[in-house]
């Protein structure tokens, strides 16, 4: 069996573990125990439970890029329009993160809470996604090419409430992405002002 197969499956049995008992009651031996291995075999592909938990979250937040990415990486739709794909995409995958299943969002949101180095690393990549395609926007015309790094930023800020995850559960996901929607076209406007 190859590591990243091991390591998967490790993966899968922390977040079972997760899931059963919470992060305070889930260990290493624990982990070891479901897979019927030793926990020696899991701190060979994690040092520590920290380690292990950093990477489902790692993990976790990774799902929720991949549909982004895809948006970022089609270059033949306009700029405007995978923008506003992309922050209505980011605002659906978070909705169905908080809401189809909150347990285990509080889980995940227990480990990302001292995942820190992890969770810099998500908003980094969200932020050189939005980064590019307004890149991608200022080469075709449809927007001035100054500043853009701090217009990422701004755009990811003004989102917000329709995006991030404590927000999206106070609200209880009755936010109308209709509203995201006129958001996004006015600030579009505004780029391109």
């Amino acid at each position: 069996m190859s590591t990243d197969s091991i390591r998967d499956r490790i993966l899968d049995a922390t977040v079972e573990q997760l899931r059963r008992h919470g992060p305070a009651k889930t260990g290493v031996v624990d982990v070891a125990r479901a897979l019927d291995m030793s926990h020696s075999n899991v701190y060979k592909h994690f040092a520590s439970k920290s380690a292990l938990f950093d990477a489902v979250a790692e993990r976790w937040l990774g799902q929720v890029m991949a549909p982004l990415s895809k948006i970022t990486a089609d270059k033949r739709t306009p700029a405007p329009k995978r923008l506003k794909a992309w922050l209505r995409q980011l605002a659906e995958v978070k909705r169905r993160k908080v809401l189809d299943d909150p347990e285990m969002f509080t889980v995940y949101g227990t480990i990302t809470a001292s995942a820190h180095e992890v969770v810099t690393n998500h908003l980094t990549h969200m932020h050189d996604e939005v980064a590019e395609i307004l890149r991608d926007g200022a080469k075709a015309g449809d927007w001035p090419g100054k500043a853009l790094d701090g217009a990422a930023t701004m755009l990811l800020n003004a989102t917000t409430r329709f995006h991030h995850p404590a927000l999206v559960q106070l609200d209880g996901g009755k936010s109308d992405l209709k509203e995201l929607d006129a958001l996004v076209d006015l600030l579009i406007a505004g780029l391109r002002g």
